[in-house]
């Protein structure tokens, strides 16, 4: 078994021989196993050694078995505590699920019944036990627990069985991309290409050329014939990031070759058929852009067969110590072993947090971390920091509403060729009032004027 997908089980019991044999049975299966025999002593492992799940004894001297599952979720609220008992009762059995245990077994434990748990702990974190379900890879690269994202990959796995398009909408850094890449792996189209292109990222000019390919010679720069992203796709996936930035001009042959299946690249005269699966994304709001007229209603449910949209990570903070924790993993491979994990503090931090740029904001903090930790608990003050830097980054709410003006306006400019009649009508402004804007921000309409 790989090792990448070994899952670590601490195991807390104080009966040596019992501690034994299920330290063998769990580890004969695949597990990576720490046994203790205490609460206490499972406290200090529990930093370190970083368990997937806790399986722990109900009646133990010291610290039961209740007393630990508290510390535990005290400091990682989502980690599942399975409890064994010689004791058990009714009264123990409701007790313990009315304060979170995943599990509650009766001893003699058989074997089968606590590995199955385990790994239906394993799922339900987020984790997927040593038995790898191969009907769950195609969601591999997404990280939850969290029941608005189980209820969405559950109608993401429904649709990647159809050939619709997809519209995936949500805030930056929710991951818009990883869903779509999950829809292409769980889809009939998972062993043909899925490429991807940032719609934002292309300049206008070259739009056209990089989606449809373009002949050589057909314009300065165009030194040999270039095939372009849909035929690239081809009998694939073709995911467009960022659609709601995609130019007025050139949704017109987008909508055109999405229609009739069929696309001509820049200087040819024959049109090509392509068979491409469209995934689509964006953070705009289209309803808003389609009221501006800034995007297509045509265009808009052509791609918006099936809608799906992403939470933002302040709503599915079960996540948040899940995601954390695997991007620490993952970072270990470049910057070693050292980062255990985070102190209980520091985590209580990262849950409370608002998270503006959800996921890949807490990602950025996780290294940031990681990188400059000096010990083996990352404490608050190393969180503390990095999320003031964060916030350092984005800009003031008055610096953003005076961007989005400053290029809506361009935008309008660029609509009406620089006519600041048409374009004050647009914006729903008179005209003085809609120069007084223009001159706010040192915008000079004759640069707009086409001849």
């Amino acid at each position: 078994m790989n090792a990448t997908l070994q899952k670590r089980i601490l195991l807390v019991d104080d009966d040596a021989d019992l501690l034994r044999l299920l330290s063998l049975r769990l580890t004969a299966v695949g597990f990576e196993v720490e046994a203790v025999d205490g609460g206490s002593s499972a406290l200090s492992k529990l930093p370190v050694f970083c368990p997937h799940v806790v399986i722990t004894d109900l009646r133990m001297d010291g610290m039961d078995g209740l007393a630990l599952f508290d510390a535990v979720h005290k400091q990682h609220p989502t980690m599942p505590v399975i409890i064994l008992t010689a004791h058990g009762t009714i009264h123990d059995a409701v007790d313990a699920t009315k304060r979170g245990v995943f599990g509650f077994l009766t001893k003699p434990v058989d074997s089968k019944d606590l590995i199955v748990q385990v790994n239906e702990a394993l799922k339900l974190s987020g984790d997927q036990g040593p038995v790898i379900d191969e009907a769950d890879v195609w969601r591999g690269q997404i990280v939850t627990q969290s029941p608005l994202m189980e209820d969405l990959l559950s109608q993401a796995k429904r649709i990647a069985q159809t050939d619709a398009s997809v519209l995936i909408q949500g805030d930056s850094g929710t991951g818009k991309e990883l869903l779509a890449r999950a829809i292409h792996d769980a889809g009939i189209r998972r062993d043909k290409p899925f490429v991807a292109v940032n719609c934002n990222a292309i300049p206008e000019s070259l739009l056209e050329s990089e989606l449809f390919g373009h002949r050589k010679g057909s314009f300065t720069g165009a030194t040999a014939d270039h095939k372009g992203l849909f035929l690239a796709a081809d009998r694939g996936t073709l995911f467009l990031d960022e659609i709601g930035d995609m130019p007025k001009m050139f949704q017109v042959k987008l909508l055109r070759a999405l229609q009739e299946r069929k696309i001509r690249a820049v200087g040819a005269t024959q049109d090509v058929a392509v068979n491409v699966r469209i995934l689509a994304a964006t953070h705009v709001d289209l309803f808003q852009a389609m009221e501006r007229s800034d995007f297509r209603e045509d265009l808009f449910y052509r791609l918006n067969v099936v809608n799906l949209t992403l939470p933002p990570l302040a709503k599915r903070p079960e996540d948040i110590p899940l995601l954390a924790m695997h991007f620490l993993k993952r970072l270990q491979e470049q910057y070693g072993q050292r980062v255990k994990g985070f102190s209980p503090e520091a985590m209580e931090l990262l849950v409370n947090y608002e998270w503006p740029g959800n996921v890949r904001q807490l990602h950025n903090v996780v290294e940031q971390s990681v990188a400059l930790s000096t010990t083996p608990l990352i404490p608050i003050t190393l969180i503390q920091n990095a999320l003031r830097e964060e916030g350092a980054s984005l800009p003031s709410l008055r610096e953003a509403r005076d961007e989005f003006e400053r290029d809506y306006l361009i935008r309008l400019l660029k609509m009406t060729s620089g006519n600041v009649s048409q374009a004050a009508k647009l914006a729903k402004r008179n005209r003085t009032e809609f120069y007084r804007l223009l001159n706010r921000h040192h915008l000079d309409s004759s640069h707009f004027k086409t001849s």
